[in-house]
């Protein structure tokens, strides 16, 4: 393995019973890297997760961490590893402070070095007005940055975060994905999640699975790129011409090197829809001569990549989630928990099992 590939999975698979959570997925990630690794529910990702974790063995594959491989030395890539989970592993009955603490120890920091890690963790993860607070009486939103919190103490440098910002408000959402920014600057970042603009604001590379499988990996201007097509936003004045969507299809649709024609929500009186063509073509020409012929009013036209959620949907359409539901897993032998990852709640029954 390369000295610089920080995270590194050949060929991994897992089965529960007769259902295939992971079917040969194999990937790499760099030092200095934040990567987002998306999929719909069910795709894999938390399987993919648990198993670079330690908190789950697979069928068949192998995965290195830092270089270590993650059955041959489970603790030393513990050790190595910043690790949330989708439901943060936190002692509610205990204060903020005392429960840095307490991981601390687990982690066998020493008194100094806890103090000192501790004003970058507080510092980077907004925790100083509630360090003092008891951790069942925060916000959800809060609770997540001090899971986030425990992962960053020993400062590793790989962070694995298994759906960071699951349940949060659009201002706690913003609030994580800016904290995990500031992180990702000198550290190396697996982020899984299925909200694409956060992969947009956090990452510059992204790898994409479906079935268990990878079906797209690279820089995200690659994989917009991935389908062939661009995309076109093409508004009318709805009260001007007075054309249906059924018009603007057909007519839209005609044009040649126009693969696909869809509505978009409408905008005051513009009627928007959604064109995909060629990446090789430009129809704007084409559509704004077509619009004179018709007697449209044209309010908007632009041309663009294909957007990350369009190319996302292409890739992993037909999807459907693995429902195996919480006894598959549950019955499924796993390595023993961490001492520094506390037993869930009742709430964890909600997870992704994927």
């Amino acid at each position: 393995m390369a000295t610089d590939v920080m995270i590194e999975a050949e060929s991994l698979s897992k089965r529960f019973g007769n259902v295939r959570a992971l079917d040969g997925i194999s990937f790499q990630v760099k030092k200095g890297e934040v990567v987002g690794f998306l999929g719909p529910n069910g795709a894999g990702k938390s399987t993919t997760m648990r198993i670079l974790t330690c908190f789950l063995a697979p069928t068949g594959g192998t995965a290195r961490v830092n270089g270590i491989d993650v059955f041959e030395d489970p603790l030393a890539v513990r050790g190595a590893i910043g690790y949330l989970p989708q439901r943060a592993p936190l002692y509610t009955d205990m204060g903020v402070l005392e429960y840095l603490k307490f991981v601390a120890e687990i982690r066998g920091l020493d008194a100094p070095v806890f103090r000192k890690n501790l004003g970058k963790v507080i510092d980077v993860c907004g925790l100083a007005q509630v360090l003092n607070a008891n951790i069942g009486t925060l916000s959800h939103g809060y609770r997540q940055r001090v899971g986030l919190g425990q992962a960053l103490l020993h400062d590793p440098q790989i962070l694995i975060l298994d759906e960071p910002t699951a349940d949060l408000d659009p201002n706690e959402k913003a609030e994580v994905i800016r904290h995990i920014q500031q992180i990702g600057e000198d550290r190396t970042v697996l982020l899984s999640t299925h909200n694409l603009s956060e992969v947009e604001q956090a990452c510059a590379r992204a790898i994409i699975v479906s079935k268990g499988k990878v079906v797209a990996d690279g820089q995200l201007e690659e994989i917009r790129s991935r389908t062939g097509s661009v995309r076109y936003v093409v508004g009318v004045d709805e009260k001007a011409s007075e054309p249906s969507f059924k018009e603007l299809e057909a007519s839209l649709g005609g044009l040649k090197g126009v693969k696909r024609v869809s509505a978009l929500p409408q905008e005051d009186s513009a009627q928007l829809v959604e064109l995909a063509g060629d990446q090789d073509s430009d129809l704007r020409a084409d559509i704004f001569r077509l619009a004179v012929d018709k007697g449209w009013t044209l309010l908007e036209l632009h041309r663009e990549s294909q957007s990350l959620d369009a190319v996302f949907r292409d890739l992993t359409q037909g999807d459907e989630a693995l429902d195996r539901g919480r006894k598959t897993e549950a019955s499924a032998p796993s390595k023993k928990q961490s001492s520094a990852e506390p037993e869930k709640s009742s709430d964890s029954s909600n997870e992704e099992q994927s």
